[in-house]
């Protein structure tokens, strides 16, 4: 995944106030989405530290933390391991060089990770392969923002052309909304997120 070696570096300093408060908003804007989730598998995709996924570990019957960078997935075992918790497995795996034919989930969500993968179509196809059928793939990301220009990320979705892009993916009963508005919150400049629902 895109980004990896920066993550790799801030792993253990990544648990910032800031970074916290925007997990613990998109985990309330992903819970509206859930339906009888008690149980179903989820995957924290692009986990990070797990700070989105650990909010919502008591939502299902069991998740796994995914993510491309080691010293994150060792930032997470550690969270799990600490807490005791039973129900969550850890994995390092880039989904953008190699499949997993034998994963799947009735959920996957990503928080601010689709903006860090360069062939976003790509990697939108692989997990709509992991998804069972019925299963939702819930996205909280950024809306579009002109006036960020980086090569590093992309500048942010506009949500009506991610809706198109995923439409002809195959996802189904996509809906989107704004959920959050703050200061200096994307590369140093203010900005949106939104979270995105949709199906297999």
């Amino acid at each position: 995944m895109g980004n990896t070696d920066k993550f790799e570096m801030i792993a253990n300093i990544y648990d910032t106030p800031e970074r916290i408060h925007i997990a613990n908003v998109s985990s309330d804007a992903i819970r509206k989405y859930l339906v009888d989730t008690k149980g179903k598998h989820a995957i924290d995709f692009g986990c990070g530290t797990g700070l989105v996924g650990m909010n919502l570990l008591n939502e299902f019957h069991s998740m796994l933390f995914l993510d491309t960078s080691p010293n994150m997935i060792d930032q997470i075992k550690r969270k799990i391991s600490d807490s005791h918790i039973q129900n969550a497995e850890t994995l390092c795996f880039d989904f953008e060089k190699e499949g997993l034919s034998d994963l799947r989930a009735d959920y996957i969500f990503m928080a601010q990770v689709l903006l860090h993968i360069p062939d976003v179509e790509f990697v939108l196809s692989r997990l709509f392969d992991v998804l069972n059928v019925g299963g939702h793939l819930l996205i909280a990301d950024f809306n579009k923002n002109e006036t960020i220009v980086s090569d590093l990320v992309h500048n942010g979705f506009n949500q009506a052309e991610l809706t198109e892009r995923m439409t002809n993916i195959g996802y189904r009963d996509i809906q989107s909304e704004t959920f959050y508005t703050g200061s200096k919150i994307f590369m140093g400049q203010d900005a949106s997120m939104f979270i995105l629902d949709s199906r297999k």
